[in-house]
């Protein structure tokens, strides 16, 4: 079987060594360096320091990352922890992703392998030194022994072992293999961080030559000889069931070699992706609606509403909140926001490529987020036993949370697809644009009822907040992802109640960019900015007076006021908003300048940032979160929804009219790290919640039209 877009060397390696599987999963230009010994034949071309490090004849240092690469950085920034502990020379870093295993690679976070709430880099912070730092122990024995020396009197500079006296030195490479056989140290001696050379510094993305000269392989890449292209015939009412299927027209189509109903809709089986897509469309499918969502958007609304009036979760409950609102002098203010659905829409939609292999065993290639997860449903699907299947996690084209999926229902519909057919043709399963807008797990649809009460020394006193949705987890307690940053609110108020309702849809949700914070940065910091203003103090005064317990989160706010020169002439018809909020352990403070476009709708021209996310391990990469976080929230803010239509059916399906943001729109974007000794934290989602509430803020000032509906875009043109 020839897998296309995988060298003939890492497909003999495949085969040949277990642990190292995850090494056919890396673009080609790095893999054809790390493999380089073993096209020149002769000795072992990687020698294994530890689970997370291997070393190359030719001096390489590969790293195995347990966390997918799909933009966020983890190549690059896992492999500059390992380096600084190694003291390699950048130039010979290399990375690619680990085996599918949930205990040699669990997040620490999680207890199982999987990438998500920003976690990359800081569960892997110490475990990923202390690779380093073994690897470079063992390196450091190896010499030792090989030279007859203290190893007390070599040192390791830029990838070089020296000793001194002697005048002996040695690159990595040569003395590897002996390396690999030293007992490593029970417990490696770290670096003192003020001794760091390359975390901190703007290093050079790894994964940046491959993606940018075409030779990076993405799942949507991969194809094999003979292989069948499948896709699945969706309803486009949530929670409906086929009810019959005329597939006669389909069968038709030239290149449609079958059609076989499975759980989640109709497969079509194809020699290639037009037949499939062809064939789906001449599908005649008449759908069970008796346990679908059959309610609008505007319909679903106005049920989250009836809601207020009934007893939620109490997620947080301080102080007196009632007689907050009921003493003399006591101003109020009321807000009521509505947030959309939304779709992930990532460059690359879901797909997967199942092969099937002479023993019965069977190989996945796809963009895993969970890949143990991944590994388990699709063998309990297929009915094989788990060490029968292999997980090969490929570089994936986006995610923003949709490939993290409890469960891992798209596998479990890939998986289906392939155990349809005999197995005797590999099966590439593709998703559509259409299919991914369309296809749920969508960030659920809230609602947030906001009351604020100023005493009257002009001092917020009361803040009451409920808050309507699905819980993402689905629990029927309360879940702690609908209410983060708003049950832990950083403002020092009195009296505070936070209470949440779960609702049941047959919409299935899923956390999309920064979880909770999506919502609740945008309604506390909207909310917090309109009572500031009702008692006409200034936004980033006003928060700093509320921020007194919280030092990360002033010094963010200081900083970017500082950016922007906060209090300075703004451009005539502009206006400046700003948000601070904290989320997955990252300080982002955002200030952002708008203006009225000629159609009427906002216009932002730049946004200013301030990070603090611990120990800047690559400032390149955190910056370049903040770019991109800053882009996919003002795209959402201003004109992303998912919407039910009459009868719940899906009315969006592709980007043109689920749109993101465009190169011209994008603002300019200045972006400052904070220093810090704390413990490195994500940077992959905080970048988000702050910039929508402070479009809107700005958006208030500058047409005096509070933002209570969500996207603005969609509002403004209603």
């Amino acid at each position: 079987m020839t897998l296309h877009h995988i060298t003939s060397t890492r497909r003999s390696f495949l085969a040949g060594a277990g642990l190292i599987i995850g090494f056919s999963l890396a673009p080609k230009i790095f893999a054809a360096r790390a493999f380089e010994g073993i096209q020149a034949g002769g000795g072992e071309a990687l020698s294994t320091m530890n689970a997370f490090v291997k070393i190359g004849t030719d001096d390489t240092v590969t790293v195995l990352s347990k966390h997918i690469e799909f933009g966020q950085g983890p190549f690059t920034g896992l492999a500059t922890i390992v380096a600084e502990e190694l003291d390699a020379d950048w130039s010979q870093m290399r990375a690619v992703h680990s085996p599918a295993d949930d205990k040699i690679y669990a997040n620490l976070a999680f207890g199982l392998q999987g990438t998500g709430g920003s976690t990359s880099i800081g569960n892997s912070y110490e475990q990923l030194r202390k690779a380093g730092a073994t690897a470079r122990a063992m390196l450091v024995s190896a010499a030792a022994e090989e030279w007859g020396v203290p190893a007390s009197e070599i040192t390791v500079e830029h990838g070089r072992i020296k000793h001194a006296a002697s005048g002996k030195e040695s690159g990595f490479g040569a003395l590897a293999s002996k390396a690999a056989k030293q007992l490593p140290p029970a417990e490696p001696k770290l670096k003192d961080p003020q001794n760091f050379t390359l975390i901190g510094k703007e290093l050079p993305k790894l994964d940046t030559l491959g993606k940018t000269n075409g030779t990076a392989v993405f799942t949507l890449d991969i194809t094999a000889d003979n292989m069948l292209y499948a896709t699945v015939a969706h309803a486009v009412h949530f929670g409906a069931a086929v009810k019959s299927v005329d597939d006669a027209e389909a069968r038709k189509v030239q290149g449609v070699v079958d059609i076989r109903q499975v759980p989640q809709g109709v497969a079509v089986y194809a020699d290639n992706t037009f037949a499939a897509l062809k064939g789906r469309e001449a599908l005649k499918i008449e759908w069970d609606l008796s346990k679908a969502e059959t309610r609008s958007s505007d319909e679903l609304a106005a049920d989250y509403a009836k809601l207020f009036n009934e007893k939620g979760l109490e997620a947080t409950n301080t102080g007196n909140v009632e007689s907050a609102f009921t003493g003399n002098g006591v101003q109020t203010l009321e807000a009521e926001i509505t947030f959309p659905f939304l779709a992930h829409a990532p460059m690359e939609p879901l797909d997967a490529v199942f092969i099937k292999a002479a023993d019965g065993s069977v190989d996945i290639y796809n963009g895993a987020q969970f890949p143990g997860m991944d590994k388990n449903t699709a063998a309990k699907v297929l009915g094989l036993d788990p060490g029968k299947v292999r997980v090969n996690t490929q570089l994936a084209g986006g995610s923003f949370g949709r490939r993290a999926q409890f469960g891992s229902p798209y596998i479990q519909e890939a998986a289906a697809v392939f155990g349809a057919t005999d197995g005797s043709r590999p099966v590439k399963h593709m998703w559509t644009r259409e299919d991914d807008i369309r296809g749920g797990f969508y960030r659920p649809m809230y609602v947030h009822k906001m009351r604020g009460a100023i005493d009257p020394d002009g001092r917020i006193i009361g803040w009451d907040q409920a808050i309507v949705g699905q819980s993402i987890l689905a629990k029927a307690d309360l879940d702690e992802s609908s209410v983060e940053g708003a049950s832990n609110l950083p403002y020092v108020i009195p009296n505070l109640r936070v209470i949440s309702h779960n609702t049941t849809l047959a919409v299935p949700p899923l956390w999309w960019r920064s979880v909770g914070h999506t919502h609740t940065g945008f309604a506390v910091e909207t909310f917090v900015d309109e009572l500031l203003e009702k008692v006409n103090k200034d936004p980033v005064e006003g928060r700093l007076a509320l921020l007194t317990r919280e030092p990360r989160h002033m010094a963010t706010l200081k900083k970017v006021a500082e950016m922007a020169d906060w209090g300075s002439q703004v451009p005539e018809g502009r206006q400046r908003g700003v948000a601070v909020v904290k989320s997955f352990g990252t300080y982002v403070a955002q200030i952002v300048e708008v203006s009225v476009a000629d159609d009427g709708t906002p216009r932002v021209h730049k946004v200013w940032c301030a990070v603090d996310c611990g120990v800047a391990i690559n400032p390149n990469v955190i910056t370049a979160q903040m770019e991109g976080g800053i882009g996919y929230g003002v795209g959402a803010i201003l004109f992303d929804a998912i919407t039910l239509g009459e009868g719940g059916k899906i009315v969006q399906s592709n980007f043109h009219d689920y749109r993101s943001l465009r190169i011209n729109e994008m603002p300019a974007v200045e972006v400052a790290i904070i220093p810090s000794t704390e413990n490195p934290t994500g940077v992959g989602e905080p970048g988000v919640p702050p910039v929508g509430p402070a479009i809107a803020n700005a958006w208030r000032r500058l047409t005096n039209s509070p933002v209570r509906r969500l996207p603005i875009v969609s509002v403004l043109s209603a």
